[in-house]
């Protein structure tokens, strides 16, 4: 992951909490963050969950019921935005489309609320918005309007103008979702190697999981103005700690069962689960595992899983089985769920072509019996109640 490798706190928020005026549920619910210097951290979630409330209230554009901004070690809870050592990158950049791009950059520095004394000349201005625009390798576009420029062009102005400052932190909101699918590639590896370079912290807010975890290296989930779980992508990605993480994150299977002895039984199948969470019998339960850690019984065999003899093996009956190129996706439900019944219970297996399987071996008709296996280590148990 990029960034530079540090543990001092450069921006933190402390206890936040917002609910707007006619709003029963709060925007932001006693949420607290502590970014390092120089990390790339993103605010992930579905639409509504509270994280652009919180970005606007770093950027000082809203304030909040309660709680602390600190911003190098420095209450700026009550200081405008002009005055915070931060810049907002929008969704929609913000360029003046009569200003070229060179003075788009200088914008900033130009009406800056700084002594005059320590304003630098115009000179001095002209060649700070030319580095700038260097980092973001656009150089060569000083001169021209923000029309001439594509979107993912215009994007790096934003950037440039947003970096010339030299803030502590870099906020951006959603700053990759009006970009075409290429582009918005080619854009995820320029933040990551501009926060690298730069050692400037960049906080992303963004809905995007895929962004998210090809660019962070810390991510909090967002859900309800709350922080579902916080952690470096692989964490969130490998061990969700709450069912709506492990829904929202790479879409994991999630079954439901009851615990019996030493085991969870499912509609798919026993699952042993760990006895030092699990000592109640009857208590319901939750277990998660991804769609690619499924493998389908092929002769007997379980293609492609290093360790037979540890693992889960499930019955289920093919609902749907799509060819997808590399994979191939294998969607079952239980043997006893009525046709056609909306909403139950489905596990998805994404079973990678190759090792000596062909699509064909791989390929299940719709309504026809089906097993699977699953590592034991796989398996997450999320909670019993």
């Amino acid at each position: 992951m990029p960034g530079t490798q540090v543990s001092q706190s450069c921006l933190e928020a402390r206890d936040i909490y917002k609910r707007f005026a006619g709003q029963e549920i709060a925007a932001v619910n006693g949420v607290s963050l502590d970014i390092k210097q120089g990390e790339f951290y993103s605010l992930l979630g579905p639409s509504g969950c509270g994280k652009t409330t919180l970005l606007r209230i770093m950027a000082g554009l809203e304030s909040p019921d309660r709680g602390e901004i600190r911003i190098e070690g420095k209450d700026v809870t009550a200081s405008p935005p002009f005055k915070r050592p931060v810049n907002m990158v929008f969704q929609s950049y913000a360029l003046f489309p009569h200003l070229s791009v060179l003075d788009n950059v200088a914008f900033g520095l130009r009406h800056r609320k700084i002594e005059k004394n320590a304003r630098p000349s115009r000179a001095d201005m002209a060649a700070m918005a030319r580095e700038a625009l260097e980092r973001v390798r656009m150089g060569g576009f000083a001169d021209r309007l923000p029309a001439q420029l594509s979107g993912g062009q215009q994007q790096r102005v934003a950037l440039a103008r947003a970096l010339v400052l030299k803030p502590a932190a870099l906020l951006l909101d959603e700053p990759l979702s009006a970009l075409d699918v290429q582009i918005r590639d080619e854009m995820q590896e320029e933040l990551k190697r501009i926060n690298r370079d730069s050692g400037i912290a960049f906080v992303m807010v963004t809905h995007d999981q895929a962004e998210a975890l090809a660019m962070s290296e810390q991510i909090a989930v967002f859900n309800s103005g709350n922080i579902e779980q916080l952690g470096s992508p692989a964490d969130i990605y490998a061990r969700p700690r709450t069912e709506f993480v492990a829904r929202f994150i790479g879409n994991s299977n999630v079954v439901t069962g009851i615990i019996n002895g030493a085991a969870c039984d499912t509609a798919f199948g026993a699952v042993p689960v760990d006895l030092s969470t699990a000592t109640t019998a009857g208590l319901a339960c939750t277990l998660c595992f991804k769609p690619e850690a499924v493998r389908l019984m092929v002769d007997g065999a379980a293609g492609g899983l290093e360790d037979e003899a540890d693992s889960v093996l499930l019955n289920g009956m093919v609902s749907s089985c799509n060819y997808q190129g590399s994979s191939v996706e294998i969607k079952m439900v239980p043997k006893s769920a009525p046709s056609g019944e909306a909403n139950q219970t489905e596990i998805t297996a994404v079973l990678p072509i190759g090792r000596g399987l062909l699509p064909t071996d791989l390929m299940r008709p719709v309504g026809t019996p089906v097993e699977v296996v699953v590592a034991r280590r796989d398996i997450l148990m999320l909670g019993a109640k």
